[in-house]
Parts: C-alpha cells; structure tokens; sequence
C-alpha cells in the first residue's frame, strides 16, 4: 500500500463509533501511515467526505 492509494474498507477488527463503522465498504484514499501498537502500522485514510481516521492494514484493500 501506497500514499494516495484508493483502498476499500472490508471489515473492522474491533469496536468502532458509528461514523467510522459507516465507512464499511467505501473507497477511500491513503494520506499516512502510523505506528499504532508497537509492532503493527495504521493506515491514515481520507474519504470524499474528508472525513480521515485510520485503520490497520488488514481491514483495508487496494483497489
């Protein structure tokens, strides 16, 4: 995965608030990347709504 790569949500791994929980299948574009526990890397994802929040890795697919 790319920065300014379109990525897809394709599930959640815990529990979220329903703004991001919405999110689920849309296209989003990557803006970042960040450390998130230690060991693993966030994606930093921005939606045509400019609504951005992050999600790991495995929660998102190129598209």
């Amino acid at each position: 995965m790319e920065i300014g790569q379109k990525v897809q949500v394709r599930r959640l791994r815990d529990r979220a608030p329903a703004n991001v929980i919405s999110r689920l299948g849309k296209i989003g574009t990557i803006k970042a990347f960040k450390m998130v526990d230690g060991s693993g890397v966030g994606v930093v994802v921005q939606f045509e709504d400019n609504f951005t929040t992050w999600f790991f890795e495995d929660e998102l697919k190129p598209v």
